[in-house]
C-alpha cells in the first residue's frame, strides 16, 4: 500500500486541491468534511475506482471525529502517514463589529482543529516512530490580514505558533510538522470573501499582480509530506505574491 494522507476540509476549495495533488503524488487519500455527502463526491470525482480514497465526517471542533477519523483510516489502509490540518472558518466582520460570540467561534474553531489534529494524528505517528503534519495558516495571521476578519488573522496567527510547539514536541518520534501561509489565492473561498468591485485593488497590491494557484500549495504539501523532508520541521511557507517579506 502507498502512504496514507488525511486533510480536513478537503470536499471543496484548498482542500481539495490538497488531496488532488497528494493522490497524483501515489497516496491514498482520506478526504474529510463536515458533510459526509460531499466528501464522498469530492472522493468519487477524485477516485472513481475507490481504491485509493475514503470518504469521512469529521467535525473539526470535535476531538471524538479526530479520533474516529483516524481509527477508519487505519483500519482501511493500516496506516496514517501525513496530516493536512486545512479545515477552517472564513469570516471578514470588520473588527469593530465582531461580537465576542463570533470571536469565540471562529478563533476556537481554527485554532481548536489544529491542536487536536496535531494531538491525535501527531501521537498516533510518534507512536510509529513516522510522520508528516502539515498545517495550514494564512498570510493573515502575519500581516493582520488583508481582506479577512480580525479573528480569522488571530486565529492563522496561532496555528504558526502550535506548528512551532508541535514541531519541538513530536521531532524525537519521527513526525515533523510544519505550516503553509498562503496569501490569497484563486479560490470559491477568496471570491466569496473579496466581491467583485475590491478585486481589481487587491490585484494592483499585490507585487506579482495575481492571485496564487492551490494546485502549487498541493504540490508544497506533496514536498514537505516526503520522506526526504525529515529536516525541515517548526517552519512556515510563505507563498504570498510577495505580500510579505521576511
Amino acid at each position: 500500500m502507498s502512504q496514507v494522507a488525511l486533510v480536513t476540509g478537503a470536499a471543496q476549495g484548498l482542500g481539495l486541491a490538497i488531496a488532488s495533488r497528494l493522490f497524483a503524488a501515489g497516496y491514498a487519500v482520506a478526504i474529510t468534511d463536515l458533510s459526509l455527502e460531499r466528501a464522498q463526491a469530492a472522493a468519487d470525482r477524485l477516485d472513481p475506482s475507490g481504491q485509493r480514497s475514503l470518504a469521512l465526517k469529521l467535525d473539526v471542533d470535535s476531538k471524538a471525529d479526530f479520533e474516529a477519523a483516524l481509527a477508519a483510516v487505519v483500519e482501511r489502509f493500516g496506516a496514517l502517514h501525513v496530516a493536512v490540518n486545512n479545515a477552517a472558518m472564513t469570516m471578514t466582520t470588520p473588527v469593530m463589529q465582531i461580537s465576542p460570540e463570533e470571536f469565540d467561534r471562529v478563533l476556537s474553531l481554527n485554532t481548536r482543529s489544529v491542536f487536536v489534529g496535531c494531538q491525535v494524528f501527531g501521537a498516533h505517528m510518534a507512536a510509529a516512530g513516522y510522520g508528516r503534519i502539515v498545517n495550514m495558516a494564512s498570510l493573515a495571521g502575519q500581516n493582520g490580514g488583508t481582506a479577512t476578519g480580525a479573528h480569522y488573522a488571530a486565529s492563522k496567527g496561532a496555528i504558526v505558533t502550535l506548528t512551532k510547539i508541535f514541531a519541538k514536541e513530536l521531532a524525537s518520534g519521527g513526525v515533523t510538522v510544519n505550516a503553509i501561509a498562503p496569501g490569497p489565492i484563486e479560490s470559491p473561498a477568496v471570491r466569496a470573501a473579496v466581491p467583485p468591485e475590491r478585486m481589481e485593488g487587491l490585484l494592483a497590491n499585490i507585487p506579482v499582480k495575481r492571485l496564487g494557484d492551490a494546485d502549487f500549495l498541493g504540490d508544497l504539501v506533496v514536498q514537505l509530506a516526503r520522506p526526504e523532508a525529515y529536516f525541515t520541521t517548526g517552519a512556515t511557507w510563505d507563498v504570498n505574491g510577495g505580500l510579505f517579506m521576511r
